[in-house]
This record gives C-alpha cells, structure tokens and sequence, in this order.
C-alpha cells in the first residue's frame, strides 16, 4: 500500500460577534490518510489549538502610538484645576416631599382627572374623591386609642404649618383620624395638595397603631 505525505497550510478566518481574531495561519503539517469501512478515504489533519489564540484578546489593550501622542488620557480623566460640580435636581426630579408648596392664584385651574390618578399613585394611603362639585385627597387612620388620635392630629399640624397649606382633620370616633386635603381658592386640587400629602406620609406613626398579636 503506497503512503502521500503531502504538506500544505490552512488558512481559517474566525469573525465572532463583537470580536474580530486576527486570522491564524496553520503551519505545515503531515495528514494522516485513513479508510472507512465503505472503502472511502478520508484525509485528517491533526492539531493542538492553543485557547488563548482562538478566543483573540479580550482583556484591556495597551494605548497605540497615536493615542499616545494625542494625550487622550488628560482628556479622560481632567486636570488637576478641574472644576467639578454637584448640579441640582430641577423639581421634576425631586420627590413630592422634597417640593415645596408655592402660591396658587384663584384663576388657576385644578388639576384634571386624570393627572390627580396620575400623582395619587405617589401618595401612600390617599385616595381621590369626589365630593361638592370637586376632587378632594382622603386618608384614614386607624390608631390605638384616644390619645393616640390627639397625638397624630399634633404631628400632621406641625407638618401642614411648616408647609404652609392646612387639610382638614377630623377625630372620628375613638381610635379614628381623618384628614382631607384641597384647595379652597380653585375648588379643586392642586400640587401643593400632592406635596402635603407626601409629607404627611412620612409622618411617623407605628408608635400610634395597634399592636400586632404575637401567637405563641
């Protein structure tokens, strides 16, 4: 039986997604022939893969010659005189809590509906209503007792004097408070009703409800 011992190179160009190898050149090499069963020949090429040379590079690269030159890196990172400022929030950003109430004029509309289902959605435990003719915010207040009533009632006036806009509370039975918000001067609501009403909620409270049972 005769044997060819032929060599040749084998060039194959590797393109993946988002990585582009350099192309590898395969060096010379003896096939081996073998035979199948049906009697057909089959060349095979046998060779080591070194897997840092298939997969290409893909950690950080030294900067070229150009970049170099163009001192990229004093672009990147800023000088030592560099001005670095801390930029504001414009009020679109800022939370209704963070917000302060402004003036609202009498010939000011009131929010529409659908806005007012809009911003309730940022207000814990307030709902919309709509009684007299106008949209109003409720919420209600379950607490321990009589005292505790009084007590939250003392804790949602501060906040309303420090805000500037006052809702209307009512102690409702002995364990119930109930405070409604609006604005008077438009019949409706306002945002300085939203922004209240978000202050209101952080209003600590757990020392005023009920205790949990704990069952053994």
């Amino acid at each position: 039986m005769a044997t060819t011992t032929c060599n040749f190179n084998l060039n194959l160009n590797l393109v993946f997604h988002g990585m582009h190898p350099k192309p590898m050149t395969w060096p010379t090499c003896a096939p081996t022939l073998s035979r199948r069963g049906n009697g057909v020949a089959s060349l095979v090429v046998t060779r080591a893969i070194d897997a840092n040379e298939f997969l290409g590079d893909f950690g950080a690269r030294d900067p070229f010659p150009a970049e170099l030159e163009s001192s990229f890196g004093d672009k990147v990172l800023g000088y030592g005189n560099t001005e670095h400022r801390i930029l504001i929030p414009n009020i679109s950003a800022l939370s209704l809590s963070q917000q302060d109430c402004a003036p609202v004029s009498p010939s000011q509309p009131p929010i529409s509906e659908h806005d007012a289902q809009m911003l309730v959605r940022k207000v814990v435990g307030w709902r919309l209503v709509n009684e007299e003719g106008g949209h109003k915010l409720r919420c209600l207040w379950k607490l321990r007792d009589f005292k505790c009533g009084v007590e939250l009632i003392n804790r949602i006036s501060k906040v309303a004097e420090a805000a500037g806009h006052f809702p209307n509370i009512y102690l409702e039975q002995p364990n119930q408070v109930r405070a409604e918000l609006w604005t008077t001067s438009i019949g409706g609501l306002s945002m300085n009703d939203f922004i209240v009403a978000a202050k209101i909620d952080e209003i600590k409270t757990s020392d005023l409800v009920p205790r949990k049972r704990v069952w053994a």
